[in-house]
């Protein structure tokens, strides 16, 4: 059992890059490893938000959710209900802890008695998505940062990592599931010409797969806590629909 498993995910990491799908340079892959050695800034001044509603933040791939104290932080001060996803590390999909978060949604929006706003990084941003689609009478709104929702799902430089992780194939998910399908509620694209880990046009989509994508000149780690990023959060927040 372990060396069919070892194996297969073996089998999973040689796979090839398809041809004709594009994904980000090398300079900006190496350019993100950069970013971690320069830190974070802090975002000042944080006004009070218009509208107050519940949140939850989900991490991207293999990130726990510390990495998006910061941002957690500062839509706190702003006087949102913050929530964690619940789930610790974010290691990939599975029946078992997708279904956990669909409770856990519902449970929050039955306490709050408000639907939850739903901020995804990168991978947590196709949870998002994906339980808006199924859920969104739950779901207030969701906001991806970084999340590869459009187009081929290896038009990134971490789709071979995700597979060994996983084992499983980007393009054989072990929920079903439709990434590029707009939830039926207002949902928002922040995405980076930055980006060195997936490719702007994947994170993007196009206007029939969200309702509106701001560009923010970050890199692909920066969107867990960069103050650009949490002020463009905290705005979208206090826009309604």
């Amino acid at each position: 059992m372990m060396r069919s498993a070892i194996a297969r995910r073996a089998a999973l990491a040689r796979e090839p890059h398809p041809e004709g799908v594009r994904k980000p340079s090398l300079r900006l892959f190496f350019a993100e490893l950069a970013s971690l050695r320069r830190g974070g800034r802090k975002l000042l001044g944080i006004e009070k938000a218009l509208h107050p509603q519940p949140v939850m933040l989900l991490p991207g791939f293999g990130a726990h959710p510390n990495r998006m104290r910061p941002m957690a932080e500062a839509l706190a001060k702003a006087g949102h209900e913050v929530h964690e996803w619940g789930l610790g590390f974010n290691f990939g999909p599975n029946q078992t802890n997708f279904e956990f978060l669909m409770r856990r949604v519902g449970s929050l929006a039955r306490r709050h008695r408000a639907p939850v706003t739903l901020v995804g990084w990168s991978l947590g941003g196709l949870f998002a998505r994906e339980i808006a689609r199924r859920q969104p009478g739950s779901v207030g709104k969701v906001v991806t940062m970084g999340t590869p929702f459009s187009g081929d799902p290896r038009a990134n430089n971490a789709w071979r990592a995700y597979q060994v992780v996983t084992g499983h194939s980007v393009n054989a998910p072990p929920i079903e599931c439709d990434f590029s399908e707009k939830p039926p509620v207002p949902t928002i694209a922040l995405w980076s010409p930055r980006d060195g880990v997936i490719h702007p046009r994947s994170a993007c989509g196009w206007p029939h797969e969200r309702d509106r994508a701001v560009a923010i000149r970050c890199s692909h780690l920066g969107f867990a806590s960069d103050p650009r990023v949490v002020a463009e959060v905290l705005r979208q927040l206090d826009i309604e629909g």
